[in-house]
């Protein structure tokens, strides 16, 4: 199933009809649905694709003139026969069947063409520079190898400045996420988004159809079951090689939230993992809304839902269910979900809330969106607007992983923990988040529930 990427298929669309485009970049972690995503922008168009897989230059040279020969005639070069001898000659071929109409060149998993070639990246500047012009030849590049993909981006890389697109695909928000589950009332899919988040290919797993009890079965509480396997392979992959990595997710996933504490568990300096795994998006850095620069107060947590769920709960019980206690163990893992919810609902109600000042609900100089605590730890507020140059807040709101709430207890301690924001006016718009209901609601307060986040 193919949704949304709205905004995606439309960059692409622009970097398409430019007069004389340059290369393009997709990159993003792997199951967030790139290939999908130019398959999509693909259909349609005389394109060719070619995934590598570190098979030798050889022989990924030899498949890609065989896409090439099935897709565009190629005049007196019988490719089967006679393919490509080196990058050099493919792309100045590729570039003259393109000469009178354009042609689509993807290099899925360059990364992996890259490791059998060094040299690639430096034989694609050559050829862009020599080639510029003469062929309506667009050649993108996609990759899941986050790191090597942004470096390619740097200065002082060969193919730096000749990008005319670099596209970073993320996983789905809430609302992105729903339609994928368009069978699931929007309380259901609250809670599979808790659990799997925004990649396309975990929400495709979900059985729509069957429970949450016999879907968690199935695709955590059996032997080599695909949650437990991707835990496993998300950690391996995207955490990158070494110890120290993992070592720092575990440690933010089982409390060590603060600078200092991630150090003292792992016993190293983790300043540059953390900035490392804060840009592949699986943890964020997080401080009170109202703080700038940088606080005491910064704290660190799992931001991937998958991995917040694996790390929360699947590795405690991997060892048992492995060895075949799945079915007793399903029951624990059930029972635990109402904890593990409460912060990932709590971040989608911000996401909405963004999602709201983003579309002018709450006037056109909103500043910052995000959580609030004081130095004490208490007073926390799990959303706060800011508006205009002094940083005024404008709204404060309050998430319970609850399908129902009664809003009047709820806006009294808003009141309260509002009087430590600093500069906070008399007049200050609350809102009120539960899962399906929240009731006896005042006139003045928003009410924001799983019907809207994923509506």
């Amino acid at each position: 199933m193919f949704v949304n990427r709205t905004a995606e298929l439309a960059a692409l669309e622009r970097w398409w009809s430019s007069a004389d485009a340059r290369m393009a970049m997709v990159w993003g972690r792997r199951r967030v649905g790139k290939t999908a995503l130019v398959h999509r922008f693909a259909d349609g168009r005389r394109a060719v694709f070619h995934t590598g897989a570190s098979r030798g230059q050889s022989t990924e040279l030899t498949l890609l003139a065989r896409q090439v020969s099935g897709i565009a005639a190629t005049g007196a070069r019988d490719l089967l026969a006679r393919g490509y001898t080196d990058w050099d000659d493919a792309l100045d071929h590729v570039a003259m069947v393109a000469e009178r109409e354009p042609l689509l060149l993807v290099l899925d998993e360059f990364p992996e063409l890259a490791a059998t070639t060094p040299e690639l990246p430096n034989l694609l500047r050559a050829f862009r520079d020599r080639s510029q012009g003469h062929t309506r030849l667009r050649i993108l590049l996609c990759g899941s190898a986050v790191r090597y993909m942004e470096a390619l981006q740097q200065q002082r890389q060969p193919l730096y400045g000749r990008m005319d697109l670099t596209l970073a695909v993320h996983p789905f928000a809430p609302w992105e996420a729903a339609l994928m589950l368009p069978d699931l009332r929007p309380a259901e899919r609250a809670v599979v988004y808790g659990i799997v988040g925004g990649i396309p290919m975990y929400l495709a797993w979900w059985d729509q159809a069957a429970p949450l009890a016999e879907n968690l079965r199935k695709l955590a509480c059996e032997p080599g079951a695909r949650l437990l396997t991707e835990g496993e392979l998300v950690l391996a992959t995207e955490a990158e090689a070494g110890e120290y990595p993992r070592a720092v997710l575990h440690a933010i996933a089982t409390g060590a939230t603060r600078h200092n504490e991630i150090r003292d568990a792992i016993r190293a300096d983790p300043t540059r993992l953390l900035d490392r795994l804060v840009s592949l998006r699986l943890i964020e850095r997080v401080q009170p809304v109202t703080e700038t620069g940088r606080t005491r107060r910064r704290i660190y947590r799992i931001a991937d839902n998958f991995l917040a769920f694996y790390l929360d709960i699947l590795t405690s019980y991997r060892t048992e269910i492995e060895a075949g206690l799945g079915s007793t163990v399903l029951r624990v893992l059930l029972d635990s979900l109402d904890d593990h919810q409460e912060g990932r609902w709590e971040a989608a109600f911000r996401q909405q809330v963004r999602r709201l000042a983003a579309s002018g609900e709450f006037g056109d100089r909103v500043v910052a969106v995000g959580p609030f605590w004081t130095a004490d730890g208490h007073n926390e507020i799990d959303v706060v607007v800011l508006a205009g140059r002094g940083r005024t807040p404008i709204l404060a709101g309050e998430a319970k992983w609850a399908r129902e709430v009664s809003a009047p207890r709820l806006v009294a301690d808003l009141h309260r923990k509002a009087g430590a924001l600093p500069g906070a006016p008399h007049e200050l718009r609350l809102a009120i988040c539960a899962r399906e209901r929240v009731i006896n609601l005042p006139d003045d307060v928003i009410a924001i529930t799983a019907d809207d986040i994923f509506a």
